[in-house]
């Protein structure tokens, strides 16, 4: 049972000098992302499967023990809807082989009008998934937060093993909008409630943070209970921290971290060059 935490990106200007040693590169980002958190969400393959030379340049340059967490092309999920997608799943599936033991869970986003009358198309497709990889799901659609489609979408996850992704977003639904990253957050982020559901021998939760750190602790100190909780059951548990610019995600990564190490005993966290204060706010990369 480990606990892998991480950003949903490797790399960002505003990390410098805090996160990252004053005066890192660009091109050094993920040797030294994956030296002080051990995941990372790879949502750049959602966009475009990278070339084989690419993976092999990310496996090489991360330790053992880092796992990646590719998001499935949206060609798959939004395009094709999981239909007739077996040539661009292929694709995707010899880019994770190259991986090697760096492959971590990789997770569907599915549509937010893909509602449970297109339930069959997900279980098909799932059926048709090699076993040798962990997978995730995570839905958008109002049906699958009621019964009777709730149950029936836990079950077939449960049933092959798929976790379903706790997608937490009451931190930042609870911010006001009073910038624009925090506007454009909220619209763009799902408003749907949060569940803890377990479906699979590991979990997987995407946590979008409050705008301001400590506006989080309540959350953030359930999740710790939850976690150590699953941690002691025996589950790998993969935490990923959202925030609006994504800046102040490894601040919220620390916090998370000392609040279940004090729960339940942990690997010490790498040390970080110079420990994190208050980043300014800067554009994603």
């Amino acid at each position: 049972m480990t606990l892998y935490l991480g950003c949903p990106i490797w790399g960002l200007k505003g990390w410098v000098g805090n996160f990252f040693p004053a005066g890192a590169k660009q091109r050094d980002f993920l040797t030294l992302y994956s030296r002080r958190l051990n995941t990372v969400e790879g949502n750049t393959t959602f966009y475009a499967v990278p070339d084989s030379t690419t993976v092999e340049r990310w496996r090489d340059e991360t330790p053992p023990g880092f796992k990646f967490c590719l998001k499935f092309p949206k060609v798959i999920t939004h395009q094709l809807r999981l239909r007739n997608a077996e040539a661009e799943t292929e694709a995707f599936l010899e880019r994770l082989r190259l991986l090697g033991d760096r492959c971590g869970p990789s997770f569907l986003q599915l549509l937010p009008n893909f509602s449970s009358r297109n339930l069959q198309s997900l279980i098909s497709y799932l059926g048709s998934l090699p076993s040798d990889f962990r997978y995730a799901v995570e839905v958008r659609h109002p049906d699958f937060f009621s019964v009777p489609a709730e149950a029936a979408l836990d079950d077939a996850l449960r049933a092959r093993g798929v976790a379903r992704v706790l997608f937490d977003v009451r931190g930042l639904r609870s911010a006001e909008p009073d910038d624009e990253a925090t506007v454009t957050a909220q619209e763009r982020k799902p408003d749907v409630p949060v569940r803890f559901t377990r479906t699979a021998p590991f979990t997987f939760i995407r946590f979008i943070a409050h705008p301001k750190v400590e506006a989080n602790a309540e959350l953030l100190a359930d999740w710790a209970g939850r976690v150590s909780g699953w941690l002691a059951a025996g589950d790998d548990v993969f935490f990923f921290l959202h925030s609006p610019t994504d800046v102040l995600s490894p601040l919220l990564a620390r916090d998370l971290h000392h609040r279940i190490a004090a729960l339940y005993p942990l690997p010490p966290r790498p040390s970080w060059s110079e420990e994190p204060s208050a980043p300014k706010q800067e554009k994603l990369l």
